[in-house]
């Protein structure tokens, strides 16, 4: 009796039958038909669910979930005392405005961002990092940046630069 070997535990696994055995099945029942793209389709979705599940999980450890993440960061990055418009804010990150309105309520509550009237035309708004959000913010990306490179340490760096290149293709 043969016995496959044991698979290697990894962090932030995600369930499944392996996929060579759904397209083996696939193959069984429909020989008529190519299963190719299902396999790709779905061990990009298996990737895209292991690194949200450790990106969440990482950032639940502060009390926020990844939409407050992606606004605290892209705060962040605009730099120091910077500010955004929530429309600004919102094209950032792929959002509609509506979107926005909730998670920056829920920021503001938490006193991780200000909203501050625009000097240059009173009734737009702008958003703001506060002190500790900055604060946060520094050290969630020093964790993000952490479970990022546990997730990709399997890759060389060409091997990065290759799957960059063909995600890029797929997601053009």
């Amino acid at each position: 009796m043969s016995q496959e070997p044991a698979r290697k535990s990894r962090p932030y696994a995600v369930q499944g039958a392996p996929l060579e055995n759904i397209l083996e099945q696939w193959k069984r029942e429909r020989p008529d038909l190519d299963p190719g793209p299902m396999a790709i389709c779905g061990a990009i979705r298996r990737a895209n669910d292991r690194v949200r599940t450790a990106i969440e999980g990482n950032v639940a450890e502060a009390g926020l979930d990844g939409a407050g993440f992606d606004v605290l960061l892209t705060l962040r990055r605009q730099g120091k005392g910077e500010t955004l418009t929530p429309s600004e804010l919102a094209g950032e990150m792929m959002l509609s405005t509506s979107a926005m309105t909730n998670r920056l309520d829920r920021l503001e509550k938490r006193g991780l961002i200000e909203r501050r009237s625009d000097p240059k035309d009173r009734r737009s708004l702008k958003v703001a990092l506060t002190g500790e959000g900055f604060a946060l913010a520094d050290g969630l990306v020093v964790n993000h940046l952490r479970v990022e490179e546990e997730l990709l340490a399997p890759l060389t760096g060409a091997e990065r630069e290759e799957l960059m290149r063909l995600l890029a293709k797929v997601g053009a």
